[in-house]
Protein backbone atom coordinates (compact mmCIF):
# COMPACT_ATOMS: atom_id res chain seq x y z
CA UNK A 1 0.00 0.00 0.00
CA UNK A 2 1.60 3.28 -1.10
CA UNK A 3 2.72 5.25 2.02
CA UNK A 4 2.91 8.33 -0.06
CA UNK A 5 0.31 10.56 0.11
CA UNK A 6 1.10 13.21 2.25
CA UNK A 7 -2.02 13.40 5.14
CA UNK A 8 -2.17 9.87 5.63
CA UNK A 9 1.41 10.40 7.91
CA UNK A 10 -0.85 9.52 11.40
CA UNK A 11 -1.63 6.04 10.05
CA UNK A 12 2.19 5.00 9.40
CA UNK A 13 3.06 1.81 12.14
CA UNK A 14 -0.74 1.03 12.17
CA UNK A 15 -1.44 -2.72 12.84
CA UNK A 16 -3.84 -2.66 9.87
CA UNK A 17 -1.17 -0.54 7.34
CA UNK A 18 -1.51 -3.68 4.92
CA UNK A 19 -4.89 -3.68 4.70
CA UNK A 20 -30.67 27.03 -10.78
CA UNK A 21 -33.83 25.34 -9.93
CA UNK A 22 -33.49 22.04 -11.08
CA UNK A 23 -35.40 21.45 -14.31
CA UNK A 24 -33.94 17.89 -15.72
CA UNK A 25 -35.68 15.07 -13.96
CA UNK A 26 -34.66 12.77 -11.28
CA UNK A 27 -32.59 10.20 -12.80
CA UNK A 28 -31.31 11.70 -15.66
CA UNK A 29 -29.43 9.15 -17.49
CA UNK A 30 -25.63 9.34 -18.18
CA UNK A 31 -24.68 10.41 -21.55
CA UNK A 32 -23.55 7.25 -23.72
CA UNK A 33 -19.47 6.72 -23.33
CA UNK A 34 -18.98 9.71 -20.94
CA UNK A 35 -17.62 7.29 -18.28
CA UNK A 36 -16.24 3.96 -18.16
CA UNK A 37 -19.23 1.77 -16.35
CA UNK A 38 -18.95 -2.08 -15.10
CA UNK A 39 -21.16 -4.42 -16.41
CA UNK A 40 -24.55 -5.80 -14.29
CA UNK A 41 -22.72 -8.44 -13.29
CA UNK A 42 -19.47 -6.74 -11.77
CA UNK A 43 -19.00 -5.00 -8.35
CA UNK A 44 -18.90 -1.28 -8.01
CA UNK A 45 -15.32 -0.35 -6.74
CA UNK A 46 -16.79 1.89 -3.47
CA UNK A 47 -15.02 4.54 -1.10
CA UNK A 48 -16.25 4.97 2.37
CA UNK A 49 -15.51 8.19 3.24
CA UNK A 50 -16.68 8.49 6.91
CA UNK A 51 -17.06 5.01 8.51
CA UNK A 52 -17.77 5.41 12.36
CA UNK A 53 -21.74 6.05 13.49
CA UNK A 54 -23.77 6.06 10.63
CA UNK A 55 -20.65 5.70 8.14
CA UNK A 56 -20.32 1.30 9.96
CA UNK A 57 -23.96 1.40 8.84
CA UNK A 58 -23.53 2.58 5.68
CA UNK A 59 -20.23 0.65 5.39
CA UNK A 60 -22.18 -2.50 5.86
CA UNK A 61 -25.09 -1.88 3.57
CA UNK A 62 -22.57 -1.62 0.28
CA UNK A 63 -20.44 -4.08 1.60
CA UNK A 64 -21.03 -6.82 -0.90
CA UNK A 65 -19.52 -4.66 -3.33
CA UNK A 66 -15.48 -4.22 -3.93
CA UNK A 67 -14.52 -2.00 -1.32
CA UNK A 68 -11.69 -0.12 -2.73
CA UNK A 69 -10.67 2.68 0.00
CA UNK A 70 -11.73 3.50 3.42
CA UNK A 71 -11.43 7.74 4.77
CA UNK A 72 -11.70 8.59 8.59
CA UNK A 73 -9.74 11.32 9.92
CA UNK A 74 -10.28 9.20 13.59
CA UNK A 75 -7.74 6.70 13.03
CA UNK A 76 -9.40 4.79 15.62
CA UNK A 77 -12.87 4.20 13.76
CA UNK A 78 -10.53 3.55 10.40
CA UNK A 79 -8.77 0.56 11.89
CA UNK A 80 -11.68 -0.79 13.59
CA UNK A 81 -13.59 -0.63 9.68
CA UNK A 82 -9.92 -1.62 8.20
CA UNK A 83 -10.35 -5.02 10.13
CA UNK A 84 -13.34 -6.03 8.40
CA UNK A 85 -11.99 -4.62 4.65
CA UNK A 86 -8.10 -5.74 5.27
CA UNK A 87 -7.76 -5.18 0.94
CA UNK A 88 -8.89 -1.27 0.89
CA UNK A 89 -6.26 1.33 0.82
CA UNK A 90 -6.60 3.80 4.25
CA UNK A 91 -6.88 7.20 4.08
CA UNK A 92 -7.69 10.28 6.40
CA UNK A 93 -8.25 13.11 3.65
CA UNK A 94 -10.91 12.61 1.06
CA UNK A 95 -9.26 15.08 -1.10
CA UNK A 96 -6.73 12.40 -1.73
CA UNK A 97 -9.63 9.44 -2.05
CA UNK A 98 -11.11 11.26 -4.79
CA UNK A 99 -8.37 11.96 -6.57
CA UNK A 100 -7.82 7.69 -7.28
CA UNK A 101 -8.74 6.54 -10.86
CA UNK A 102 -9.76 3.28 -9.33
CA UNK A 103 -13.26 4.12 -8.32
CA UNK A 104 -17.09 4.02 -9.53
CA UNK A 105 -18.59 5.14 -6.72
CA UNK A 106 -18.28 7.21 -3.07
CA UNK A 107 -20.54 6.79 0.35
CA UNK A 108 -19.85 9.95 2.15
CA UNK A 109 -21.07 9.69 5.92
CA UNK A 110 -19.09 12.76 7.45
CA UNK A 111 -20.38 15.40 10.04
CA UNK A 112 -23.13 17.55 7.90
CA UNK A 113 -20.57 20.84 7.39
CA UNK A 114 -18.25 17.85 5.30
CA UNK A 115 -21.18 16.71 2.92
CA UNK A 116 -21.04 19.03 0.42
CA UNK A 117 -17.28 19.41 -0.37
CA UNK A 118 -17.00 15.66 -0.81
CA UNK A 119 -19.72 15.03 -2.66
CA UNK A 120 -18.74 17.90 -5.09
CA UNK A 121 -15.35 16.75 -5.78
CA UNK A 122 -16.84 12.87 -6.04
CA UNK A 123 -19.30 14.69 -8.80
CA UNK A 124 -16.95 16.43 -10.96
CA UNK A 125 -14.56 12.99 -10.92
CA UNK A 126 -17.30 11.24 -12.40
CA UNK A 127 -18.57 9.25 -9.48
CA UNK A 128 -21.79 8.22 -8.60
CA UNK A 129 -22.61 9.26 -4.52
CA UNK A 130 -24.71 7.91 -1.70
CA UNK A 131 -24.37 10.74 0.83
CA UNK A 132 -25.97 10.79 4.53
CA UNK A 133 -29.02 12.95 5.43
CA UNK A 134 -28.83 16.21 5.67
CA UNK A 135 -27.31 16.03 2.39
CA UNK A 136 -25.93 19.68 2.77
CA UNK A 137 -25.32 22.43 5.62
CA UNK A 138 -26.24 25.30 3.83
CA UNK A 139 -28.99 25.78 1.56
CA UNK A 140 -26.71 27.12 -1.56
CA UNK A 141 -24.67 23.68 -1.02
CA UNK A 142 -27.89 21.87 -1.31
CA UNK A 143 -28.73 23.81 -4.74
CA UNK A 144 -25.58 22.75 -6.31
CA UNK A 145 -25.36 19.50 -5.53
CA UNK A 146 -28.37 18.75 -7.25
CA UNK A 147 -27.07 21.23 -10.16
CA UNK A 148 -24.08 18.82 -10.44
CA UNK A 149 -25.47 15.69 -10.29
CA UNK A 150 -27.28 15.98 -13.60
CA UNK A 151 -24.56 18.39 -14.89
CA UNK A 152 -22.50 14.87 -14.47
CA UNK A 153 -25.17 12.35 -15.08
CA UNK A 154 -24.63 10.79 -11.73
CA UNK A 155 -26.78 8.49 -9.94
CA UNK A 156 -27.06 9.80 -6.50
CA UNK A 157 -28.82 8.72 -3.31
CA UNK A 158 -29.08 10.71 -0.28
CA UNK A 159 -29.62 8.25 3.29
CA UNK A 160 -33.31 8.71 4.30
CA UNK A 161 -33.25 5.04 4.47
CA UNK A 162 -37.11 5.18 6.15
CA UNK A 163 -38.17 6.50 2.01
CA UNK A 164 -37.56 2.76 1.39
CA UNK A 165 -39.67 0.88 4.08
CA UNK A 166 -43.38 -0.17 3.38
CA UNK A 167 -45.31 1.73 5.67
CA UNK A 168 -44.22 5.23 4.05
CA UNK A 169 -45.51 3.89 0.45
CA UNK A 170 -49.03 2.44 2.34
CA UNK A 171 -49.15 6.64 3.44
CA UNK A 172 -47.92 7.49 -0.32
CA UNK A 173 -50.99 5.55 -1.53
CA UNK A 174 -53.56 6.40 0.18
CA UNK A 175 -52.70 10.40 -0.07
CA UNK A 176 -52.15 10.30 -3.50
CA UNK A 177 -55.88 7.94 -3.93
CA UNK A 178 -57.72 10.56 -2.12
CA UNK A 179 -58.58 8.76 0.59
CA UNK A 180 -58.18 12.04 2.59
CA UNK A 181 -59.83 14.52 0.12
CA UNK A 182 -57.64 17.48 -1.04
CA UNK A 183 -54.97 17.81 2.11
CA UNK A 184 -54.45 21.58 3.44
CA UNK A 185 -52.56 20.84 6.42
CA UNK A 186 -49.50 18.73 7.80
CA UNK A 187 -47.94 18.80 11.02
CA UNK A 188 -44.64 16.83 11.42
CA UNK A 189 -43.29 16.03 15.16
CA UNK A 190 -40.53 14.30 16.67
CA UNK A 191 -40.72 14.65 20.41
CA UNK A 192 -38.39 11.26 20.81
CA UNK A 193 -34.95 12.85 20.32
CA UNK A 194 -33.60 16.42 20.77
CA UNK A 195 -29.65 17.70 19.82
CA UNK A 196 -29.90 21.09 21.44
CA UNK A 197 -26.51 22.73 22.69
CA UNK A 198 -26.27 23.77 26.48
CA UNK A 199 -23.05 25.80 26.93
CA UNK A 200 -19.84 26.54 24.98
CA UNK A 201 -17.07 24.86 25.82
CA UNK A 202 -14.21 26.52 27.35
CA UNK A 203 -11.84 24.30 28.23
CA UNK A 204 -8.41 23.35 26.01
CA UNK A 205 -8.03 19.29 26.04
CA UNK A 206 -5.20 18.18 23.95
CA UNK A 207 -6.18 16.56 20.32
CA UNK A 208 -6.21 12.91 20.56
CA UNK A 209 -3.08 11.38 18.80
CA UNK A 210 -5.56 9.36 16.33
CA UNK A 211 -7.10 12.55 15.30
CA UNK A 212 -6.56 15.14 12.38
CA UNK A 213 -8.33 17.70 13.49
CA UNK A 214 -7.65 20.20 10.95
CA UNK A 215 -9.28 17.50 8.46
CA UNK A 216 -12.00 17.16 10.63
CA UNK A 217 -12.86 20.90 10.76
CA UNK A 218 -12.46 20.94 6.38
CA UNK A 219 -14.47 23.86 5.46
CA UNK A 220 -14.96 25.61 9.06
CA UNK A 221 -13.31 28.02 10.28
CA UNK A 222 -10.69 27.35 12.66
CA UNK A 223 -11.70 26.53 16.12
CA UNK A 224 -10.12 24.30 19.10
CA UNK A 225 -10.70 21.05 19.53
CA UNK A 226 -13.09 19.83 21.66
CA UNK A 227 -14.52 16.30 22.37
CA UNK A 228 -18.05 17.69 22.44
CA UNK A 229 -17.14 18.32 19.09
CA UNK A 230 -16.52 14.67 18.10
CA UNK A 231 -17.74 11.99 18.30
CA UNK A 232 -21.56 13.22 17.54
CA UNK A 233 -21.72 16.48 19.31
CA UNK A 234 -21.29 18.18 16.34
CA UNK A 235 -25.10 18.13 15.69
CA UNK A 236 -25.94 20.72 18.69
CA UNK A 237 -23.64 23.50 17.00
CA UNK A 238 -24.73 25.37 13.84
CA UNK A 239 -21.03 25.84 12.75
CA UNK A 240 -21.18 21.55 11.99
CA UNK A 241 -24.71 20.63 12.50
CA UNK A 242 -28.39 21.66 12.53
CA UNK A 243 -29.87 20.59 15.89
CA UNK A 244 -32.76 17.99 15.71
CA UNK A 245 -34.17 19.70 12.75
CA UNK A 246 -31.07 18.79 10.33
CA UNK A 247 -31.00 15.43 12.05
CA UNK A 248 -34.79 14.42 11.82
CA UNK A 249 -36.55 16.50 9.36
CA UNK A 250 -35.28 15.06 6.36
CA UNK A 251 -36.59 11.20 7.67
CA UNK A 252 -40.25 13.18 8.90
CA UNK A 253 -40.66 15.69 5.87
CA UNK A 254 -39.87 12.87 3.28
CA UNK A 255 -43.29 11.51 3.81
CA UNK A 256 -45.29 14.41 3.38
CA UNK A 257 -42.57 15.91 0.44
CA UNK A 258 -43.26 12.56 -1.34
CA UNK A 259 -46.98 12.15 -0.98
CA UNK A 260 -48.12 15.58 -1.70
CA UNK A 261 -45.37 16.36 -4.70
CA UNK A 262 -43.83 19.49 -2.68
CA UNK A 263 -40.92 20.69 -4.10
CA UNK A 264 -40.41 24.61 -2.40
CA UNK A 265 -41.93 26.97 -0.02
CA UNK A 266 -42.92 30.28 0.22
CA UNK A 267 -43.05 31.33 2.83
CA UNK A 268 -41.09 30.15 6.33
CA UNK A 269 -41.64 31.48 10.26
CA UNK A 270 -40.32 29.72 13.40
CA UNK A 271 -39.77 30.07 16.92
CA UNK A 272 -38.47 28.96 19.22
CA UNK A 273 -36.10 29.50 22.81
CA UNK A 274 -33.63 32.64 22.54
CA UNK A 275 -31.30 31.95 20.37
CA UNK A 276 -27.78 31.33 21.12
CA UNK A 277 -25.31 32.38 17.57
CA UNK A 278 -23.41 29.26 18.27
CA UNK A 279 -25.76 26.66 19.88
CA UNK A 280 -29.24 24.55 18.51
CA UNK A 281 -31.92 25.05 20.18
CA UNK A 282 -33.67 22.63 22.83
CA UNK A 283 -36.79 22.74 21.37
CA UNK A 284 -38.20 24.41 17.90
CA UNK A 285 -41.93 25.13 15.61
CA UNK A 286 -41.81 26.01 12.29
CA UNK A 287 -44.52 26.76 9.65
CA UNK A 288 -44.26 26.55 5.85
CA UNK A 289 -46.45 27.75 3.28
CA UNK A 290 -46.78 26.01 -0.09
CA UNK A 291 -48.37 27.08 -2.89
CA UNK A 292 -50.27 24.82 -5.11
CA UNK A 293 -49.24 22.17 -7.41
CA UNK A 294 -51.23 20.79 -10.57
CA UNK A 295 -54.58 20.18 -9.54
CA UNK A 296 -53.16 19.91 -5.62
CA UNK A 297 -53.81 22.89 -3.44
CA UNK A 298 -51.96 24.96 -1.27
CA UNK A 299 -50.82 23.75 1.83
CA UNK A 300 -49.28 25.00 5.66
CA UNK A 301 -46.86 22.47 6.86
CA UNK A 302 -45.68 22.93 10.54
CA UNK A 303 -43.02 21.15 12.21
CA UNK A 304 -42.29 20.53 15.85
CA UNK A 305 -39.55 19.05 17.65
CA UNK A 306 -38.35 18.91 21.67
CA UNK A 307 -41.02 20.22 23.82
CA UNK A 308 -43.24 21.18 21.03
CA UNK A 309 -46.06 19.52 19.94
CA UNK A 310 -49.37 19.66 17.88
CA UNK A 311 -52.18 21.04 19.29
CA UNK A 312 -54.13 18.85 16.71
CA UNK A 313 -53.41 15.87 17.77
CA UNK A 314 -55.33 16.37 21.04
CA UNK A 315 -58.14 17.68 19.46
CA UNK A 316 -58.17 14.29 17.62
CA UNK A 317 -57.59 11.87 20.59
CA UNK A 318 -53.72 11.27 18.89
CA UNK A 319 -51.93 12.50 21.84
CA UNK A 320 -49.77 9.28 22.20
CA UNK A 321 -47.98 9.23 19.06
CA UNK A 322 -44.69 10.82 20.23
CA UNK A 323 -43.24 11.26 16.05
CA UNK A 324 -45.38 11.58 13.13
CA UNK A 325 -46.64 12.89 9.87
CA UNK A 326 -50.71 14.07 10.69
CA UNK A 327 -51.92 14.56 7.13
CA UNK A 328 -55.43 16.94 7.73
CA UNK A 329 -57.50 16.60 4.80
CA UNK A 330 -60.89 18.11 3.67
CA UNK A 331 -62.28 14.41 4.36
CA UNK A 332 -60.49 13.20 7.50
CA UNK A 333 -56.61 12.91 8.67
CA UNK A 334 -54.10 9.92 8.60
CA UNK A 335 -51.55 10.00 10.87
CA UNK A 336 -48.34 7.61 10.77
CA UNK A 337 -44.74 7.15 11.74
CA UNK A 338 -41.83 4.76 10.45
CA UNK A 339 -43.96 1.23 11.20
CA UNK A 340 -47.09 2.18 11.04
CA UNK A 341 -50.54 4.29 10.30
CA UNK A 342 -54.02 5.03 11.12
CA UNK A 343 -56.83 7.42 9.49
CA UNK A 344 -59.99 9.15 10.90
CA UNK A 345 -62.61 10.04 11.95
CA UNK A 346 -64.95 7.47 11.79
CA UNK A 347 -65.56 5.25 8.46
CA UNK A 348 -62.48 6.65 7.13
CA UNK A 349 -60.88 4.24 10.22
CA UNK A 350 -61.77 1.07 8.70
CA UNK A 351 -61.13 2.24 5.35
CA UNK A 352 -59.50 -0.62 2.67
CA UNK A 353 -56.01 0.71 1.78
CA UNK A 354 -56.32 1.16 -2.30
CA UNK A 355 -54.42 -1.03 -4.42
CA UNK A 356 -50.79 -0.86 -4.17
CA UNK A 357 -49.04 1.02 -7.00
CA UNK A 358 -45.72 2.09 -5.24
CA UNK A 359 -43.58 -0.66 -5.72
CA UNK A 360 -41.62 -2.56 -3.32
CA UNK A 361 -37.93 -1.34 -2.55
CA UNK A 362 -35.23 -3.50 -2.53
CA UNK A 363 -33.55 -2.02 0.06
CA UNK A 364 -31.94 1.77 -0.02
CA UNK A 365 -28.47 0.64 -0.42
CA UNK A 366 -29.59 -2.01 -3.01
CA UNK A 367 -31.94 0.56 -5.23
CA UNK A 368 -28.67 2.43 -5.56
CA UNK A 369 -26.12 0.13 -6.37
CA UNK A 370 -28.67 -1.55 -9.08
CA UNK A 371 -28.56 2.05 -10.37
CA UNK A 372 -25.16 2.44 -10.66
CA UNK A 373 -24.85 -0.45 -12.67
CA UNK A 374 -27.82 -0.46 -15.00
CA UNK A 375 -27.86 3.58 -15.10
CA UNK A 376 -31.38 3.56 -13.74
CA UNK A 377 -32.89 6.02 -10.88
CA UNK A 378 -33.06 5.98 -7.24
CA UNK A 379 -36.20 7.03 -5.19
CA UNK A 380 -34.02 9.85 -2.96
CA UNK A 381 -31.18 11.21 -5.53
CA UNK A 382 -30.39 14.65 -5.36
CA UNK A 383 -32.89 16.25 -7.78
CA UNK A 384 -36.06 14.75 -4.93
CA UNK A 385 -33.28 15.38 -2.09
CA UNK A 386 -31.85 18.55 -2.66
CA UNK A 387 -35.17 20.38 -2.24
CA UNK A 388 -36.37 18.51 0.84
CA UNK A 389 -32.85 19.12 2.46
CA UNK A 390 -33.07 23.13 1.19
CA UNK A 391 -36.80 22.79 2.87
CA UNK A 392 -35.60 21.82 6.07
CA UNK A 393 -32.33 24.21 6.12
CA UNK A 394 -34.79 27.01 5.66
CA UNK A 395 -36.43 26.26 8.91
CA UNK A 396 -33.45 26.77 10.74
CA UNK A 397 -32.65 29.87 8.88
CA UNK A 398 -35.76 31.15 9.72
CA UNK A 399 -35.38 30.26 13.51
CA UNK A 400 -31.90 32.19 13.36
CA UNK A 401 -33.48 35.43 11.27
CA UNK A 402 -36.03 36.11 13.64
CA UNK A 403 -38.39 36.73 11.05
CA UNK A 404 -40.90 35.22 8.25
CA UNK A 405 -39.24 34.40 4.92
CA UNK A 406 -40.68 35.25 1.98
CA UNK A 407 -38.43 32.79 -0.38
CA UNK A 408 -37.59 33.24 -4.02
CA UNK A 409 -36.70 29.50 -5.08
CA UNK A 410 -35.59 30.31 -8.41
CA UNK A 411 -33.46 33.46 -7.14
CA UNK A 412 -32.20 31.39 -4.52
CA UNK A 413 -32.66 34.54 -1.92
CA UNK A 414 -35.42 35.64 0.78
CA UNK A 415 -37.09 38.85 -0.74
CA UNK A 416 -37.78 40.36 2.82
CA UNK A 417 -34.02 39.75 4.31
CA UNK A 418 -31.25 40.13 1.77
CA UNK A 419 -29.13 40.26 4.89
CA UNK A 420 -29.34 36.35 5.48
CA UNK A 421 -27.34 35.34 1.76
CA UNK A 422 -24.11 34.72 4.04
CA UNK A 423 -26.08 32.18 5.61
CA UNK A 424 -27.51 30.54 2.61
CA UNK A 425 -24.07 30.46 1.54
CA UNK A 426 -21.65 29.73 4.06
CA UNK A 427 -17.88 30.71 3.21
CA UNK A 428 -15.55 27.62 3.48
CA UNK A 429 -11.96 27.67 4.71
CA UNK A 430 -9.44 28.49 2.14
CA UNK A 431 -9.04 25.36 0.11
CA UNK A 432 -12.03 24.04 0.83
CA UNK A 433 -14.15 25.14 -1.50
CA UNK A 434 -15.16 22.75 -3.86
CA UNK A 435 -18.69 23.41 -5.40
CA UNK A 436 -17.76 25.87 -8.18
Amino acid sequence: MNQSISRRHFLQGSAVLGAGIIALPPGSQRTAGSVSMPAKAEKLRIAVIGVGGRGADNLQGVAGEQIVALCDVDRGRLNHAASQHPDAHLFADYREVLALDSLDAVVISTPDHSHAPAAALALKAGLDVYCEKPLTHDIYEARRLAQLAVEHSAVTQMGTQIHSWDNYRRVVERVQAGQLGPVREVHVFVNGKAWAGTEMPRDKPAIPADLDWDLWLGPAAERDYHPSYHPAGWRRYWAFGGGTMADMACHYMDLAYWALDLRYPQKIRADGPGLHPELTPAGLRVHYEFPARGSLPGLTLSWYDGDRKPEVLAELGLEEWQNGVLFVGDEGHLIADYTKLAMGPGRLSEMPAPPEFVPKSIGHYQEWIQACKTRGVTSCDFAYSGPLTEAVLLGNLAYRSGKELEWDARGMRVLNQPALDSMIRVKARDGWSFLD
